[in-house]
């Protein structure tokens, strides 16, 4: 018997390797509970290209096009969009997965958290949904929320940063 549940749990990680390929998702996390003593944890991922780190970059592009007219004020401008990019921010707090963020437990109710908040390590920051489960994101340090980076009900990707912490 315990074989006939391994060839199953091959073949549903499998499956679950076919979403990841057909979806284009870089991450997949399954928790089974079949008994007291019995479960299943999956998680399914691959390395992601080095074009979602570029995808982040024309969020800042459209604030250095108003400093375009003059070629001298060109080159410092766009220095200063690739300093402020929120990916390489040491404060960044990055996804953990694929999925929807929520900024609140339930509509309605207050946001977790919000800009010159202070945080404690292991406070909710946010919510995100992956495959009908809901995953609390908590802050990995103590801090002040300096920047809120993604916006309620935002479609997000592994490595997508959320917020910044100082």
């Amino acid at each position: 018997m315990p074989n006939k549940s391994h060839e199953a749990d091959v073949a549903f990680i499998k499956a679950l390797a076919e979403v990841l390929q057909d979806n284009d998702l870089t991450e997949l996390e399954v928790k089974r509970d079949y008994g007291a003593d019995d479960a299943l944890n999956v998680r399914v991922s691959r390395k992601q290209k080095v074009v979602a780190q570029v995808a982040a970059a024309p969020v800042a592009a459209p604030a250095a096009a108003p400093a375009a007219p003059a070629p001298a004020a060109a080159a410092p401008a766009a220095e200063a969009s690739q300093a402020e990019d929120p990916a390489s921010h040491p404060g960044a707090v990055t996804s953990p997965m694929v999925g929807t963020v929520y900024m609140q437990a339930e509509p309605g109710s207050p946001a977790f958290v919000s800009v010159g908040d202070q945080v404690s390590e292991g406070d909710t920051l946010l919510i995100v949904e992956a495959m009908k489960t809901m995953n609390h994101i908590p802050a990995p340090r103590g801090g002040t929320v300096k920047r809120i980076l993604v916006e309620d009900g935002a479609a997000i990707e592994f490595g997508t940063p959320l917020m910044i912490i100082e």
